[in-house]
């Protein structure tokens, strides 16, 4: 669904932007009145279903997304054509950076669960840096942010045994607002982030099941409860 925003609305937006939950997190937390006065391009609104694409690896660069709720998976591919999950990005990240630097994507971008985006034409980015430097400054947070981020995910879901790689993405995947919830994805998508079997992710999400070290909150095994995450760190 596509919402275009006008020129006139850009800040109050289809969401009211002034009121948006997580309106310091977004890219344009920091914009005022005449900052969204030189937008002549529509931001558009808009929501994705659980496997829809964004974006393509290789494709075009035409945008950049901020995503306002759900998760998406960055998936590139090897040079033996399997799928690899590099990232997951949840609410407050931006999608595509890479497009500020370039002209193609670096990975498909795909919706993990439903998620709710706003899609930024690359020339509303670029003339508004030039002139703003509120979002120059945010978008230089974002970039080191994101920079970092892919550096923990190399760190700790491409090491370790099967369990540590595992309970790492247990942690990682914790709700910022509620430590005690991780939300996964379905076992397919976490071996192909963790670089491990299918058979083998499920016999460690069992096994951390078991000792009661986490305890499934759902019947498709997506949303889990950390008891214990004192033996998640020690895996």
């Amino acid at each position: 669904m596509m919402i275009p925003i006008k020129t006139e609305s850009a800040w109050r937006g289809t969401s009211d932007c002034r009121q948006c939950g997580i309106r310091d997190m977004v890219l344009f937390a920091d914009l005022n009145e005449h900052d969204f006065s030189r937008i002549h391009a529509p931001i558009d609104d808009l929501e994705y279903a659980q496997g829809d694409a964004l974006y393509a690896e290789a494709g075009a660069a035409q945008a950049i997304f901020t995503l306002r709720s759900g998760m998406v998976k960055l998936v590139r591919s090897t040079l033996d054509g399997r799928p690899r999950i590099v990232r997951v990005l949840r609410a407050g990240d931006v999608i595509g950076l890479e497009a500020l630097a370039g002209a193609r994507y670096d990975t498909d971008a795909v919706a993990l669960t439903p998620v709710s985006v706003c899609r930024i034409p690359l020339n509303v980015i670029q003339k508004l840096a030039s002139g703003s430097p509120r979002l120059h400054g945010q978008l230089m947070n974002k970039w080191q942010r994101a920079l970092k981020d892919a550096d923990d995910w190399l760190a700790d879901m491409n090491f370790g045994t099967a369990r540590q790689r595992v309970a790492n993405l247990v942690l990682k995947m914790r709700s910022p607002s509620n430590p005690d919830m991780s939300v996964l994805f379905s076992r397919e998508d976490m071996g192909a982030m963790l670089d491990l079997k299918l058979e083998t992710v499920s016999r460690e999400i069992s096994r951390l099941v078991r000792e009661e070290v986490i305890k499934p909150l759902d019947k498709q095994g997506r949303i889990y409860r950390v008891q214990q995450p004192q033996c998640l760190s020690s895996a």
